[in-house]
């Protein structure tokens, strides 16, 4: 090699070396999830039997369940609503008879949710404020999301009733008509 071309072939083979021997940055660690199961998934809510009621729901693990958040509009000003996790994920019929019944893996009597035996799917009644909003917050004990066990209602219906839940009747709850329906779907 020429004299010249030396010092510059050493050069680059000094500073390819260097490149070699730096370690690869760490990887980013993922978030702590159960192997098998969702972070996050979403429920929009649409109107059924005629109603104007509509929302959107957003659904996370917590703890022992999974914890609801959002809103649902198009409620009448200051009125309850009994709200529920019902078994099937379809919400084609007009009046969302197509959801079937509550959420009920341990095959368990309809009651309140927290107060004695309940249906996995049951839920406090949604209280609508002086617009006609509900603010949706939410625990649901006992469920889960994106697990595939028995007690999952990924894939499932979040119903909304015409009138309040009394917690004592059965199957149900007398809630009424089924007034808003959204099939809850993982997001991530």
């Amino acid at each position: 090699m020429k004299p010249t071309v030396m010092p510059i072939v050493a050069t680059c083979s000094l500073l390819l070396a260097a490149c070699a021997s730096a370690p690869p940055p760490a990887p980013v660690p993922a978030p702590a999830v159960p192997p098998g199961s969702a972070r996050e998934a979403v429920a929009n809510l649409a109107a059924a039997s005629g109603s104007l009621v509509s929302g959107r729901l957003v659904l996370v693990p917590m703890g022992d369940g999974v914890h609801l958040t959002g809103e649902i509009g198009g409620l009448q000003p200051g009125s309850q609503h009994g709200f529920h996790i019902h078994e099937k994920g379809d919400c084609s019929a007009a009046d969302a008879s197509s959801a079937g019944g509550h959420f009920n893996p341990g095959a368990q009597p309809h009651g309140r949710a927290g107060h004695g035996a309940h249906h996995a799917g049951d839920a406090d009644n949604l209280v609508a404020d002086a617009n006609g909003v509900a603010r949706v917050d939410v625990h649901v004990s006992g469920v889960s999301l994106g697990t595939g066990t028995a007690n999952d209602i990924t894939g499932r219906a979040i119903v909304v009733h015409a009138a309040p839940d009394d917690y004592r009747s059965q199957p149900a709850g007398n809630a009424g008509a089924r007034i808003a329906c959204g099939v809850i779907r993982v997001t991530r």
